[in-house]
């Protein structure tokens, strides 16, 4: 699973992937290997990366990480995207729910015509193996539904139109 932090104003994917005995860090177009943490208890740890063992101290607050690594500490915030597709309706256009990342329609709660209140389920999809609900951004009537069960859409794809009637 990719996971995003911020740092500064800098965006950063990344993942870890299994090796033989440990694991690979991908950082972008980056491979490092072998990555490990020791965890000890306070906060503090050791962490190997590549050939170096560094002592590090963290605290996590929420989504906030905290790492104190060579002499130097860094904020880290942790993007989960589940909780960015909830702000989705600020990303939606007014006229369309819209998918925040590719995925796959898994059930369908409206049709045409249907008359809907912000906040309303529209559909049920997969991304990254995780299900969540696609909400209605306004209050409106369904348009256009623009998938069917099963099939698969990018990112920006308009999952859901609404006419202004109901408005």
């Amino acid at each position: 699973m990719r996971h995003s932090f911020a740092l500064k104003a800098e965006s950063y994917e990344l993942w870890l992937s299994p090796g033989q005995r440990d694991y690979r860090l991908h950082l972008g177009g980056e491979v490092i290997a072998p990555v490990a943490l020791s965890h000890h208890l306070g906060g503090s740890g050791i962490l190997k990366i590549a050939s170096e063992t560094v002592p590090v101290r963290f605290a996590i607050d929420g989504d906030v990480l905290h790492l104190h690594i060579r002499g130097r500490t860094h904020i880290l915030r942790y993007r989960d995207r589940l909780r960015e597709f909830d702000l989705s309706e600020v990303l939606a256009s007014h006229d369309a729910a819209r998918a925040p990342m590719p995925g796959v329609v898994v059930a369908i709660k409206v049709s045409r015509g249907d008359a809907v209140s912000r906040g309303a389920t529209l559909m049920l999809v997969e991304s990254m193996k995780l299900e969540f609900v696609v909400r209605a951004p306004r209050d409106g009537v369904v348009d256009r539904v623009h998938f069917e069960v099963g099939e698969s859409f990018e990112q920006g794809a308009a999952l859901v139109t609404f006419s202004d009637e109901g408005r």
